[in-house]
């Protein structure tokens, strides 16, 4: 069947082939999450939930990279709550969702970009992708990732990553269990693809309920979670001198200066 171009967006591409609908972010060259993105994001996704023939939702980056993350300029102190809600919607409906979600990840992949890769159901990497959480360098955290990473790779690991902000190859992230798998750049598309093919020879109601199923124990759990990260990142950490003051150096391209230090 051949591939055709849904609700035209800004910010992204939606296009529909058979029983896989693929969402494309566009916002280059890092493909930064902007509000604008968040929204439409949203929008795609519900677009896509009202169409029971899909089955699979495949999410890229277009260009060199997936994503580098939320746009700081959205984390500053009159921004950010409105942020969070528009982001962590994105990310509730990607758990909520009965179709099977799948990352393909290259380049960039850090933030806000790997909290939305992460949580869908199948993530397929370049070994040679960067992916990390480096929200603790500008004095924040990532709520998601605090949330969920614990369940993906350990909680060592995954205080590893969010305390030291440090980055990760994209055969380190499958390595973890961050990813289900990483391959050459140029293999990526054909990984992906192959996934594709043998999600659409089965069932699509067999696959929903199994995959809410599997889901089952740590959904109870998530959301609550989530809720509990937010009213702390709101309500904390976005109230110290630290947060604001990596924010706006991160702006004005200089290093920050922490209180204490």
């Amino acid at each position: 069947m051949a591939m055709q171009t849904a609700t035209k967006f800004e910010r992204l591409a939606l296009d529909l082939d058979g029983f896989a609908a693929h969402v494309t972010l566009r916002n280059p060259p890092l493909n930064v999450i902007d509000i604008t993105m968040m929204e439409e994001l949203s929008a795609a996704l519900a677009e896509i939930e009202s169409q029971p023939a899909i089955s699979i939702v495949v999410l890229r980056g277009e260009g060199a990279n997936f994503s580098a993350g939320v746009h700081v300029v959205a984390h500053t102190r009159d921004k950010v709550a409105s942020m969070l809600e528009k982001f962590h919607h994105v990310i509730r409906a990607l758990i909520a969702t009965r179709k099977v979600t799948i990352a393909s990840v290259h380049g960039h992949c850090l933030g806000g970009g790997a909290e939305l890769a992460m949580v869908c159901d199948l993530v397929y990497t370049a070994e040679d992708a960067k992916w990390g959480f480096p929200e603790i360098q500008l004095g924040c955290f990532p709520p998601v990732a605090i949330t969920a990473l614990t369940a993906l790779i350990g909680q060592k690991r995954a205080s590893d990553l969010v305390l030291t902000g440090r980055s990760i190859t994209g055969s380190d992230a499958a390595a973890t269990g961050l990813a289900s798998g990483a391959v050459a750049a140029d293999q990526l598309e054909h990984v992906v693809n192959e996934a594709v093919g043998k999600l659409s020879s089965l069932s699509p109601a067999a696959l929903g309920i199994t995959k809410q199923a599997i889901y089952a124990w740590d959904s109870m759990h998530f959301d609550k979670g989530l809720a509990r990260a937010e009213k702390i990142y709101l309500d904390e950490l976005m109230q110290t001198e630290d947060a604001q003051e990596g924010i706006q150096a991160f702006m004005e391209k200089r290093q920050p200066k922490w209180k204490g230090r």
